[in-house]
């Protein structure tokens, strides 16, 4: 007769992550100056409706030391209408850039916004949006019954 024991036995280490608390969040660094650092500098519209709404925003922070002020916005195209805040941005203070697109145009679309403004080390600022507008669904075609 024959008897086989075994142990089995784990070396696996528990591993343990650090908690990050949930309103912590990257910090831009100072700037002398006026600064201007955006939360994302591309917005995807992702696959929309034929003429959905094709309002959206690009959010700011002033991470400077003096008050940023947008001089102008420029759209690439007619079918790109952004909006320029028109108060000066405070120190540490957040502003935001609006964006419309015309989504009555059908297909693939990659659109900039050009940002003037007296940011130091950057006067100029290239913001991206892109996506894709579906086509109106065809018609279905009636079937009419021969008599």
């Amino acid at each position: 007769m024959l008897t086989v024991l075994g142990v089995t036995t784990s070396n696996a280490q528990e591993t343990k992550k650090a908690k990050v608390p949930a309103d912590a969040k990257t910090a831009a660094p100072k700037v002398e100056g006026a600064g201007m650092v955006f939360e994302t500098e591309t917005i995807d519209y992702g696959t929309i409706e034929h003429n959905a709404e094709g309002t959206r925003k690009f959010v700011f922070t002033n991470n400077g030391n003096k008050p940023l002020i947008i001089t102008n916005t420029q759209g690439s195209c007619g079918c790109t209408v952004p909006t320029t805040p028109k108060e000066p941005i405070a120190p540490g203070a957040k502003g935001e850039i609006g964006v419309h697109y015309a989504t009555d145009r059908v297909g693939a679309f990659t659109k900039t916004v050009t940002v003037t403004s007296n940011a130091d080390g950057q006067p100029t600022k290239v913001l991206t949006i892109k996506g894709t507008v579906l086509p109106d669904p065809a018609p279905a075609t009636p079937v009419v019954p021969k008599s």
